[in-house]
């Protein structure tokens, strides 16, 4: 797949999936923005592709639109959106019952909100460029219920693939393409639990039905897909990235 001079927007860059994403997309020749709130990372690529790095609150609207009109500024046009941002806060987000509305609004600013800011940006200057694609991130944890939940997670997760789905039927006149990658279990900054802790990996792996955790190229794999031409007549729906789990 090749994205030779291609301009890709990358937010949740930070690290994770993210990251490897964008690297991906340098490696194969984009000039790519990264945005994230953490500051640049270590292991940005440096070639073949060009790319910028923001720090930048993503649920901040007049922010993330300075870095857009940077971007049209530098390069002219956009292709491609990749929406990462997300945070699973075991500790203080769980039932509903339990979560107080402060968090509950907070996981929803910024796991449902920060997409729809970079959207509403993006969708213009995708028209201009005669269409384009993106890539929204989700979880299989929209999907189902969980005795143990975090269910301001799980509701906002739910709710971008809605998003997704609204801006695929809304703009595939403008040849505009949206889909939603679900991850399931992945070895990243997410899941900091697991990291030291074999025995409790080892245990998650064995329940999923190809045997391993996921690894963030996994998923890279997976949004590179979707945002090539390979997927072309591919928007509106969902690619479950999860080792077999919901097919269980």
């Amino acid at each position: 797949m090749s994205f030779t001079d291609a301009v890709a927007l990358v937010a949740g860059a930070g690290g994770g999936m993210g990251l490897n994403i964008a690297n991906d997309l340098i490696s194969a020749g984009a000039r790519v923005v990264l945005v994230d709130v953490k500051p640049e990372p270590e292991g940005i690529k440096r070639a073949p592709g060009e790319w910028v790095y923001h720090q930048c609150d993503l649920t901040d609207e007049p922010r993330v639109a300075d870095i857009f009109r940077d971007m049209m500024e530098r390069y002219g046009r956009l292709d491609y959106l990749v929406n990462t941002v997300g945070v699973l806060w075991f500790d203080r987000d769980k039932s509903l019952l339990d979560t107080e509305l402060e968090i509950w609004d907070q996981v929803f600013n910024i796991n449902l909100k920060s997409f729809v800011i970079t959207s509403r940006l993006a969708i213009p200057e995708m028209k201009r460029s005669g269409g384009g694609a993106m890539v929204h991130f989700s979880s299989i944890d929209a999907l189902v219920g969980d005795a143990v939940p975090q269910d301001a997670y799980g509701a906002s997760k739910a709710a971008v693939i809605r998003l997704s789905k609204s801006i695929a039927i809304q703009f595939a006149a403008d040849g505009i393409r949206s889909n939603t990658v679900l991850p399931g279990p992945v070895m990243s900054p997410m899941q900091q639990r697991w990291h030291g802790h074999d025995d409790l990996l080892a245990q998650v792996a064995q329940s999923i039905p190809l045997g391993r955790v996921g690894t963030t190229q996994d998923l890279s794999n997976a949004c590179l897909f979707l945002l090539s031409d390979s997927a072309s007549f591919i928007t509106g729906t969902e690619l479950i990235v999860d080792g077999g789990i919901t097919a269980k």
